[in-house]
């Protein structure tokens, strides 16, 4: 089977931006898919802006040009206006936003509250998973992601074997999110 598949994903510094593009590397690269990623943290220690690219499939380049990514996966709200533009028509945009976001003509947006969803379950450092979970679990038909929630949970597992109760933490995290 061949993919091919570019997402931004965009958040800021503490949110998780990094380890979330590692489990979707990962993932692709279990299921047999050729994969490029690059990011900036420029301030990310100081709560900055941090995007990743990520492609899988057959690529060149890691740096993904404005109006070609498939989808934006956005932790933050205020993502949408900065990094919206990657996204090409046609494509979508998962958003961490307490409120409806409109959809465009151009841009499917799905809206989820992922901070509100983080309180409930008590773990408010969990929004990154939370978001993949929802985006996992929204996203279907052509414009779905590259894995299923399966895939992450067999990476996940692979990534922290060591670490029961954070296991059991970030999977419960990314069902929350699957289940919005």
């Amino acid at each position: 089977m061949t993919i091919q598949q570019q997402i931004i994903i965009s958040g800021v510094g503490g949110q998780g931006v990094l380890f979330v593009t590692r489990l979707l590397a990962e993932a692709a690269m279990m299921k047999g898919f050729p994969v490029l990623t690059s990011e900036t943290h420029g301030m990310a220690q100081r709560g900055g802006t941090v995007v990743s690219h990520l492609k899988v499939g057959d690529f060149s380049s890691p740096l993904i040009r404005p109006f070609s990514a498939d989808g934006l996966l956005a932790f933050k709200s205020e993502s949408l206006a900065q990094h919206g533009g990657f996204v090409k028509s046609g494509g979508w945009a998962v958003v961490n936003s307490g409120g409806p976001l409109q959809s465009t003509g151009e841009l499917k947006v799905e809206s989820v509250d992922a901070d509100a969803i983080a309180g409930n379950i008590g773990n408010l450092k969990s929004v990154n998973l939370i978001m993949l979970g929802a985006s996992l679990s929204r996203l279907s038909g052509d414009c779905g992601l590259f894995c299923t929630l399966t895939d992450i949970l067999t990476v996940l597992k692979m990534q922290i074997s060591g670490a029961p109760a954070k296991l059991e933490s970030f999977t419960a995290a990314i069902h929350a999110g699957y289940k919005v």
